[in-house]
């Protein structure tokens, strides 16, 4: 019997795989939970990522996708007549007030890399992308403690149910910047 052409099968099981993380954590990832929700043979998810690591680095980098396009989407970072504690603020704010279960994906994966080294890059370009781009707008070493403070309260507000505060975001983040 010849193959099904289906050009979208990777795609499905990588988004598969986040709405299963998403459902169930890490602890819920396998092959045959990915293959049950992408509705596909267990073959497709082995074929496409002969590994969990590789499935989840790709998860990962999608996942990472969604905030660059947040960022993206400001387009305020390079102009310098724009208050950047205030934008960033504005961002972070964004971000944390979209869908939650979203948000704690991308940590959960994100974090995954403290146990799972093959994670480690993907995690690292969310981090080094941020600070390349504030980098723009102030020093190197200031852009990788905004990033490293942005990261911090993200995590404090997930981890306590806490409601983000704008005023106090924009206010610590002003006092990193020169």
């Amino acid at each position: 019997m010849p193959r099904r052409y289906d050009p979208e099968r990777r795609q499905r099981i990588i988004d598969a795989a986040i709405r299963v993380v998403g459902e169930k954590g890490l602890a819920g990832l396998s092959h045959r939970s990915v293959a049950a929700a992408a509705d596909v043979p267990l073959g497709s998810t082995t074929y496409h990522f002969a590994t969990l690591d590789e499935l989840m680095v790709a998860a990962l980098r999608q996942a990472n996708e969604g905030f660059a396009k947040v960022v993206a989407a400001r387009g305020a970072f390079e102009d310098p007549a724009l208050d950047l504690a205030g934008e960033l603020a504005g961002l972070l704010g964004e971000w944390l007030a979209g869908e939650r279960v979203g948000v704690e994906l991308e940590y959960e994966l994100y974090l995954a890399a403290l146990r799972r080294p093959a994670l480690r890059p993907v995690a690292a370009e969310w981090c080094q992308g941020l600070a390349e781009v504030l980098a723009r707008r102030t020093d190197a070493v200031t852009a990788r403690a905004l990033v490293a403070l942005m990261d911090g309260m993200s995590l404090q507000v997930l981890l306590t149910d806490g409601e983000y505060d704008a005023g106090y975001a924009r206010e610590m983040l002003a006092r990193l910047i020169p």
